[in-house]
């Protein structure tokens, strides 16, 4: 008697929620392309992740300078393209969650708790992600170790979840190949029968069509990339039209996430009597603002890109990190380990690899776009270095040490 009223609670409602936007197609179309954004959010993550914390293997590109940027900036962008993509994939399987029983065999309980946990883990990760562009943090805990160990989760019960309806997503495909080599012709609505869908693709009066549905989530994701990205792209700044930081704005025209009074370290920036100390072994040197501008200068066109999404390329002009550690006898082949002025904060020291310290771009820079550094850019002196988060670029320097 419970297994009839189980089969009858699950035929009506399989009977009440049978729309063209709920059937095996479009959820394996929408599947295909969730899995490509958060493929392409977790290789991008860990790439990011790494430089920030890195491993023993990690290579550090320096090459090309917007490495970084275009690594993060589709970071950010494949992040807010899978939101729409998510919340269309579980429209249209939401339904066989409240099947009944609900859990019928040990695989579909594997498959169930493969559901459970990804949509969770991704609705999370989604949604912080997104806050975390605009830099709000109303939560607890870390956010970088978080959104870290979350997509190791989405991934992996990406893949349990996929093993678990390989099957079910293998006869689906063969299915499609036949219905397409009968008719010889591409597979369209015409053909949804031969996929196990008959009569799905024809929609109910009042009801959207599977295409019409993919059309849908296609503009929305569209536009949801396409008034975003300009943050990133600078091909798409005129459109950017959400995204919390626009290209252009901030003091000397390049936007700004901490500030010296976030920071306070307004005092200290600005006192007559601020060096830079440069230390390798018993060698010290102190280099006042005057004998740094005194050394040779250089000037590069580099991105400053932060793990927000945003990027803003600049000209940077001041001296080679090389040069300094020459003058302290140190080989340009260094590990070096910067520290700021700022009192606090999670980034107030900074690990630099030797690919970075011996690179001819890498630079202390007193100049941004033709003029000394504003104050909310590091004055009197930051790190600027191709291809590296903007966190770890450095402001206001308070000392430069050979590891």
């Amino acid at each position: 008697m419970h297994r009839l009223d189980g089969r009858r609670v699950t035929d009506f409602l399989a009977a009440k929620f049978a729309s063209p936007t709920r059937s095996t197609r479009l959820t394996v179309v929408l599947g295909r392309w969730l899995g490509i954004a958060f493929t392409v959010c977790f290789l991008t993550g860990l790439f990011s992740h790494g430089l920030q914390n890195p491993p023993a293997w990690m290579i550090f590109p320096t090459r090309p300078v917007w490495i970084y940027q275009l690594s993060q900036g589709i970071h950010v962008t494949a992040g807010i393209a899978s939101i729409p993509l998510l919340l269309a994939k579980l429209w249209s399987v939401y339904p066989e969650l409240l099947s009944w029983p609900p859990v019928r065999s040990v695989v579909h309980g594997l498959e169930r708790a493969s559901i459970a946990l990804f949509v969770a883990a991704s609705l999370l990760q989604v949604t912080t992600g997104l806050i975390n562009t605009y830099k709000w943090y109303p939560w607890p805990f870390p956010f970088r170790e978080t959104h870290y160990w979350l997509a190791w989760v989405i991934w992996g019960s990406l893949l349990l979840h996929i093993a678990v309806k390989l099957p079910a997503i293998s006869a689906h495909w063969r299915r499609r190949q036949a219905a397409a080599a009968a008719s010889n012709s591409p597979v369209s609505g015409a053909s949804d029968a031969a996929v196990g869908e008959s009569g799905a693709g024809v929609p109910a009066p009042g009801r959207w069509s599977r295409r019409a549905m993919l059309t849908a989530v296609t503009a929305a994701t569209g536009a949801v990339v396409v008034t975003t990205a300009g943050q990133s792209f600078a091909w798409l700044a005129p459109l950017n039209l959400f995204a919390p930081r626009k290209m252009g704005t901030g003091p000397q025209g390049v936007p700004v996430n901490r500030t010296a009074a976030d920071a306070k370290v307004a005092d200290a920036a600005m006192s007559p009597a601020w060096a830079l100390l440069v230390r390798s072994g018993p060698v010290t040197r102190s280099f006042t603002l005057e004998q740094l501008r005194a050394m040779p200068q250089h000037s590069h066109e580099l991105p400053i890109a932060c793990v927000e999404g945003w990027s803003q390329l600049a000209s940077w002009r001041g001296v080679r990190v090389r040069d300094l550690l020459a003058a302290v006898d140190a080989p340009p082949e260094s590990d070096l380990h910067v520290t700021s002025l700022e009192p606090e904060g999670a980034y107030r020291t900074m690990s630099m690899p030797a690919a970075y310290a011996r690179d001819e771009q890498t630079l202390v820079a007193l100049e941004l776009n033709g003029a000394a550094l504003d104050l909310d850019h590091g004055y009197p002196a930051r790190i600027i270095a191709p291809g590296r988060p903007g966190v770890l670029q450095t402001k206001w320097l308070q000392s430069v040490e050979v590891l």
